[in-house]
């Protein structure tokens, strides 16, 4: 079973009230209460890279399209290839929402 790197009442509260969110507008309203502009990019930056990642995009390419360092790639694809399966199992879904759409 994979060890979680932290794990904590606190933790699960946050996630709980993340789980509550309903809409995009309920989403932006929480995570700008919650989170600095240069915290919610970084978010945003490390999923673009997992999708790349997961799409077999090369760490030269990924740079290329994105700006992000091949350091910062190559810490976002351990967790990716290592990791609990996160960025996977989101990708994976929102790809499903995606052809749902079309």
């Amino acid at each position: 079973m994979y060890r979680y790197k932290i794990q904590s009442k606190e933790i699960d509260d946050l996630f709980e009230a993340i789980l509550s969110l309903e809409t995009l507008e309920e989403c932006y309203r929480f995570f700008d209460d919650l989170c600095t502009i240069n915290e919610l990019e970084a978010f945003g930056q490390r999923l673009k890279v997992a999708k790349l990642l997961h799409e077999k995009f090369t760490y030269q390419e990924i740079e290329k399209r994105t700006g992000i360092s091949a350091a910062t790639t190559s810490k976002i694809s351990k967790s990716y290839v290592y990791g609990p399966g996160g960025y996977k199992m989101v990708i994976d879904r929102l790809n499903k929402l995606k052809e749902g759409k079309e």
